[in-house]
C-alpha cells in the first residue's frame, strides 16, 4: 500500500483567526460610519444634501443610545459631538472584549496550560 502525504500549503485558515476578522471588520464600518457622522457635525455639513443624511441614517443606530448622554457643544453652526465619540469608543471596547473571548476559547496544550498557569501564580 502507498502512502499519501500531503503538503501543507499555508492556506488554511483557522476559525478563530476568521472569527477575529470578522469582528474586527465589523468595528471598522461602524466607526467609519461614526467617524464620518463626527466630522460632518463638527465642519457643520448641510444637513439637506443627500450625502449627509445617508451617513447620518446610517450611523443613527449606533449613535442613537448614546445621543443624550453628554449635550453636544454647538458653535456657529459646528456640532462637538461628544456622544460620537463615547460611542466610537463603546464599540472598540465591545469588539476588543468579544475578539478576547474568542482567543480565550482557543484549545491549549496541558504544558501550554501549565506554564500560563505557574505565570498567572507568580504574579
Amino acid at each position: 500500500m502507498e502512502a499519501i502525504y500531503v503538503q501543507d500549503s499555508g492556506k488554511e485558515v483557522r476559525p478563530l483567526y476568521r472569527g477575529t476578522q470578522v469582528v474586527w471588520y465589523i468595528f471598522y464600518v461602524i466607526e467609519t460610519l461614526l467617524i464620518f457622522r463626527f466630522l460632518l457635525r463638527l465642519i457643520g455639513a448641510n444637513p439637506d444634501a443627500a450625502f449627509t443624511q445617508f451617513i447620518y441614517a446610517l450611523s443613527l443606530p449606533f449613535a442613537g443610545p448614546f445621543l443624550y448622554v453628554v449635550p453636544a457643544m454647538q458653535v456657529a453652526g459646528s456640532v462637538f459631538e461628544w456622544t460620537t465619540l463615547l460611542a466610537m469608543l463603546v464599540y472598540w471596547v465591545l469588539a476588543w472584549g468579544i475578539v478576547r473571548l474568542f482567543v480565550m476559547g482557543k484549545p491549549v496544550s496541558r504544558a501550554e496550560a501549565d506554564v500560563k498557569l505557574q505565570k498567572q501564580d507568580a504574579s
